[in-house]
């Protein structure tokens, strides 16, 4: 009898303990991802997400199941991140590097302003992977992978008032991310930079608490910064990176070929949206303006805006460790 009873306690401990880890769930009942995107389909990001659903299911050929959460509905990028780092509501999610600052000073590096020359500089530090360090300090200390790279949006700066060299933009109250690599950047250009979250960027222009933010072409048209700052002052400051992300607690109770599966289909996700927005970009822009949705402004001092924040890019990555990296991205011819 106590015997019987033995087994039947070991047994129960054994299935509940096989039931709390999802790859390990009965082989009738398919595994579940929830992504995230603050933004609608017509999104690079939205888009992207959905391609590595589409991948990762091809790659694995079994049932699983995938909910994507769009336009906000689990907040914003900053809460996607610290979802995925606890392992709990949102499994994989596009999110900027600056969002990642908390558990590696290094990872607002990936997109700093000013650390590509051009479009095809920005595709072959990616094709070298050579920020995988930096994905290695946050798979360690947040327990979030970096398993692809979307991006290439051009960023430049959406204003309230029109200006085409340094001295129109003396002063100017700019919205910047919250890593402290952007305010010096714009510091050191003469600007005046704060930080305000993303969703509040519409409102702060329109009230007078700013007058410009900074973004690429896909996010002034989907956050309708055009109509509060008609003005775009083509600085193009920034190409950006934007790792897609997925959570370490997820992934480890997942079974190896749909790991195997995820990994796949993360790197290709990355290059499938890299190569969507960096399309996109311009001919969002040649819509808009066509519309008379904004207005394009040809920025005559972009070189000396670089030559000021130069300085400041090689101490940022010296301060955190990166100067090997900024050393090899340069390399790159």
């Amino acid at each position: 009898m106590l015997k019987r009873s033995f087994c039947r306690i070991t047994l129960a401990a054994a299935v509940a303990a096989m039931s709390a880890v999802p790859g390990l769930a009965s082989a009738q009942e398919a595994v579940t991802l929830h992504g995230a995107s603050q933004f609608n389909d017509d999104h690079a990001f939205t888009k992207t997400l959905a391609k590595f659903a589409e991948l990762v299911k091809q790659y694995y050929g079994k049932p699983v199941n995938f909910v994507l959460h769009k336009n906000s509905e689990l907040g914003l990028e900053k809460q996607y991140f610290e979802y995925m780092a606890q392992g709990k509501a949102v499994d994989f999610a596009v999110v900027s590097p600056a969002h990642m600052s908390t558990f590696s000073k290094a990872a607002p590096f990936i997109d700093a302003p000013f650390l590509f020359r051009d479009l095809d500089h920005w595709n072959k530090v990616l094709d070298a992977d050579t920020f995988k360090p930096i994905a290695d300090e946050v798979a360690k200390r947040a327990d979030v992978m970096l398993i692809g790279y979307a991006g290439g949006g051009v960023r430049n700066i959406f204003s309230n008032k029109p200006g085409s060299n340094l001295n129109d933009i003396k002063g100017l109250k700019v919205r910047v991310q919250g890593a402290p690599i952007w305010s010096r950047t714009f510091t050191a250009v003469g600007m005046a930079p704060t930080v305000i979250a993303y969703n509040e960027v519409y409102n702060a222009i329109q009230n007078g608490v700013i007058a410009a933010g900074e973004n690429e072409a896909a996010g002034v048209e989907q956050m309708k910064f055009n109509e509060v700052a008609p003005n775009l002052l083509m600085t193009q400051h920034a190409i950006t990176i934007r790792p897609l992300c997925f959570s370490g607690r997820t992934f480890k109770g997942l079974p190896p070929d749909l790991q195997a599966a995820i990994v796949k289909a993360g790197k290709e996700a990355g290059a499938y949206g890299r190569q969507i927005e960096s399309s996109e970009d311009g001919q969002k822009l040649d819509a808009m303006e066509k519309a008379g949705k904004l207005k394009r402004i040809a920025f005559t001092d972009r070189d000396q805006m670089k030559k000021l924040v130069d300085p400041v890019i090689a101490a940022y990555a010296k301060e955190i460790g990166a100067d090997e990296i900024f050393a090899k991205l340069n390399a790159l011819k």
